[in-house]
């Protein structure tokens, strides 16, 4: 039986401290694959690309409430919340290939490329 694919909330950027964009999904490695190969409305308009913080939930409903929250949060909030967790602004993406959370649930589907 394959491992459990937990959602994930998720922030990207154009560039540190630059354009920032908040979403959710049930499967981050596929959707940061859409955000790069297929770009479209506001991140292609502002080249929003970057992965820089993502948080695992046990749940979607749960993921997409605190999507809502971090939307409502002050920008200055989200560069803090940021920079905890990677002050150096680092593209995360070529690392979700393995990533899993503490409980050991893959954060990432199993079609991966390479």
């Amino acid at each position: 039986m394959p491992e459990p694919i937990r959602p994930c909330v998720y922030i990207l950027a154009s560039r540190p401290r630059g354009t920032l964009y908040v979403g959710v999904t049930r499967d981050l490695f596929r959707r940061m694959h859409m955000h790069r190969t297929q770009p479209s409305g506001f991140c292609a308009r502002y080249s929003v690309t970057r992965l820089v913080w993502f948080g695992p939930y046990a749940g979607m409903a749960e993921a997409i409430e605190q999507e809502k929250r971090l939307k409502r949060w002050r920008r200055q909030w989200k560069i803090e919340l940021i920079e905890a967790a990677n002050p150096e602004w680092i593209d995360l993406y070529p690392g979700l290939n393995h990533a899993t959370d503490a409980a050991g649930s893959r954060l990432c589907a199993s079609l991966r490329p390479g």
